[in-house]
């Protein structure tokens, strides 16, 4: 039990900055490609109680660090009306591209906070472990987030990515997949496919992580 509160208190300030850096940027690149759907509703926010999901944020998280899993999860979706954007396209498919992009950012956020704990902070630190295991933290679950929103399977950010490069006809067939996600679900799941998916995340993660430790170690 010592070691599931650990677990949670390390990780869930992590968790709920990278949902909500990822909700806001959906909102906000939506607005910058003329829909202010999200930004009325106040979705342009870091403050996670505005993307607040009960399932998503809290149950399904907690319920994954109990069977040892990763903190993983979702929020609630920003709205987005595609019928104010000017060209549907290309604003589709950055709208969809933006929440793994912003945690993208954060990862590389993480891993440059990280190197500098490693090279300027004594390990005899009190604290050293604790925000140690936070930024490693940080950086797994934002690579999780990123990597499984651009799985092309509906209704991820991946398979509207793929809809929106599509025409109508072949588009609409490929949105019929959604009927099957489930499946898709449990397959990925059951097989431990999630990790084999964010093995290359995590492989650049570690090489930027060394460059920035050599770097900073200069200094």
């Amino acid at each position: 039990m010592e070691d599931i509160i650990y677990r949670i208190a390390i990780s869930m300030p992590a968790f709920l900055l990278a949902l909500a850096f990822h909700e806001a940027a959906h909102a906000w690149v939506a607005l910058r490609f003329g829909d202010p759907t999200g930004d009325q509703l106040g979705r342009i926010s870091l403050n996670p109680v505005v993307h607040f999901d009960l399932f998503g944020m809290l149950i399904f998280p907690v319920i994954g660090i109990m069977i040892g899993g990763l903190l993983f999860g979702w929020a609630k979706p920003v709205p987005v009306d595609s019928r104010r954007f000017k060209n549907i396209r290309k604003a589709t498919f950055w709208v969809s591209f933006a929440g793994s992009l912003a945690n993208m950012i954060l990862v590389l956020v993480a891993v440059i906070a990280l190197a500098l704990l490693r090279t300027k902070v004594s390990p005899g630190f009190s604290y050293y472990t604790i925000v140690n295991d936070m930024f490693t933290s940080a950086i797994h679950i934002n690579i999780a987030l990123a990597v499984f929103n651009l799985i092309p399977i509906p209704p991820l950010d991946g398979a509207k990515m793929v809809t929106s490069v599509l025409d109508y006809n072949k588009a609409r067939k490929f949105e019929e997949l959604q009927q099957y996600s489930f499946l898709f679900w449990m397959v990925i799941f059951i097989t431990g496919a999630v990790s084999w998916l964010m093995a290359p995340g995590l492989w650049i993660s570690n090489i930027l992580l060394n460059l920035f430790v050599n770097l900073f170690a200069g200094f």
